[in-house]
């Protein structure tokens, strides 16, 4: 018999926000969009039990209290979404955090940059 997996996400969720390294970008702010994935093996049986699965209302509030947060690096407000929700979803098997600044400040034209982590339990 085999193990069933299950998957959670919010996929990109729109934020304005004020990160970036420069000051010029923390005083205009930017849109970023931001992937979360979560999985873990299944315990019930189709239970209608919310505290059995991963509450994606829950994960976008995670998100929305980091993405408030003003900091320079993209890095540090990935790595604060994956570690809250580690540590608040004992279940969950692993993590995904994708954030990406629709309008990095490069000489060039750019679709967007990138911060993915990924947690294994």
């Amino acid at each position: 018999m085999g193990t069933i997996r299950q998957k959670v996400a919010l996929q990109e969720i729109r934020f304005f926000a004020y990160h970036g390294f420069y000051p010029q970008e923390q005083k205009i702010g930017n849109e970023f969009l931001l992937d979360i994935e979560t999985e873990m093996d299944v315990t019930g049986k189709g239970d209608e039990d919310i505290s059995l699965t991963v509450n994606y209302e829950r994960l976008f509030e995670i998100a929305r209290e980091e993405m408030e947060k003003p900091r320079r690096l993209l890095e540090t407000v990935a790595y604060s979404i994956l570690e809250k929700i580690r540590m608040e979803f004992l279940s969950v098997k692993t993590v995904r955090i994708a954030l990406r600044k629709l309008n990095p400040p490069v000489p060039g034209e750019v679709k967007n940059s990138l911060v993915e982590l990924n947690f294994n339990r």
